[in-house]
C-alpha cells in the first residue's frame, strides 16, 4: 500500500522590524532564531507579525532608531487587512538587514510582482525600469517600484510606498509619495524625498569604490524635505536645484 505523502508546510519570505536591542513587543528575538507561538494567532493581537512588503516595516518602527531582518513564517497565519503584516504561528530570523538592503528587497518584491515594463507604471505595485544612458523611470501606483540603473539616469516614485532607486553614475532618484523611499547609490548619485520619506544614500570615489554610506528621514535632523541631496563625507549635503 502506497505511502500518503506528507503535504509540506507553507513558509511565507517576510520582513520584521524590531527596536535597538531587537526586542518586538516585549519579546527578545536572536539573529538566527527559531519560535513558536503558543494559544491563537490573530493579526495585531497575537503571534509574530511580519510585513511581507518590505517598506511596511516602518509603519511600526522608524528607519532611525530600529532594525530590520528577513524572516520566514510558517504554521497558523492571519492577515492584517490595513497593510501586509501578517501573524504566524512560527518565525524563524533569518538575516538581519541594513536600510539599503531592505530598499533593495522592497523594489525586488514589486518587479517580481508586477508585469508591467517601461518607462511608466501606473498601476498599484507597478514597476517601471529604465536600463539606459539619461534613462527615466516613473511609478506613479501604490507600492509601485521605479529603478534607474543607467548613466544620469532618473527614477520617481509618487505613489504611497513608492520606493525609487538610481544606481547608475550621477543617478536620481525622488520619492514624493507617502510613506516612500529614494535611494541613489552611484558615484555622484543625488536623491530627494518628501516629508517622511525614507532617504538612502551612497558615496563612492573615482574607481567607484563605497566610501560611506547614510540613511535617514527627510524632515528630521537637518533634512529639508523635497532638496536634492548628495554624500559628502560621510554626510548628506544639499545641492542647488
Amino acid at each position: 500500500m502506497a505511502k500518503k505523502k506528507e503535504q509540506k508546510e507553507e513558509v511565507i519570505v517576510a520582513y520584521k522590524g524590531f527596536d535597538r536591542d531587537l526586542r518586538c513587543r516585549d519579546f527578545q528575538y536572536e539573529i538566527g532564531g527559531a519560535y513558536e507561538h503558543e494559544g491563537e494567532v490573530s493579526a495585531c493581537h497575537s503571534g509574530f507579525h511580519a510585513c511581507e512588503y518590505p517598506l511596511d516595516v516602518f509603519g511600526y518602527y522608524t528607519p532611525s532608531e530600529s532594525r530590520f531582518a528577513l524572516v520566514e513564517q510558517s504554521g497558523a497565519t492571519s492577515k492584517d487587512g490595513s497593510d501586509s503584516k501578517i501573524a504566524s504561528q512560527k518565525i524563524s530570523i533569518k538575516a538581519e538587514l541594513s536600510l539599503p538592503g531592505l530598499i533593495k528587497a522592497a523594489i525586488e518584491y514589486t518587479f517580481s510582482r508586477s508585469t508591467p515594463e517601461g518607462e511608466t507604471a501606473t498601476g498599484d505595485q507597478g514597476a517601471a525600469s529604465a536600463t539606459g544612458d539619461r534613462g527615466a523611470a516613473s511609478a506613479t501606483g501604490y507600492q509601485g517600484a521605479a529603478s534607474a540603473t543607467g548613466y544620469q539616469g532618473a527614477a520617481s516614485a509618487t505613489g504611497a510606498r513608492g520606493a525609487a532607486s538610481a544606481t547608475g553614475d550621477q543617478g536620481a532618484a525622488s520619492a514624493t509619495g507617502d510613506q516612500g523611499a529614494a535611494m541613489a547609490s552611484g558615484w555622484k548619485g543625488r536623491a530627494m524625498a518628501a516629508e517622511g520619506c525614507a532617504i538612502f544614500l551612497v558615496e563612492r570615489d573615482d574607481s567607484d569604490n563605497i566610501l560611506a554610506v547614510w540613511a535617514g528621514i527627510s524632515g528630521k535632523d537637518g533634512v529639508k524635505p523635497d532638496v536634492w541631496y548628495t554624500l559628502r563625507d560621510g554626510k548628506p549635503v544639499e545641492l542647488m536645484p
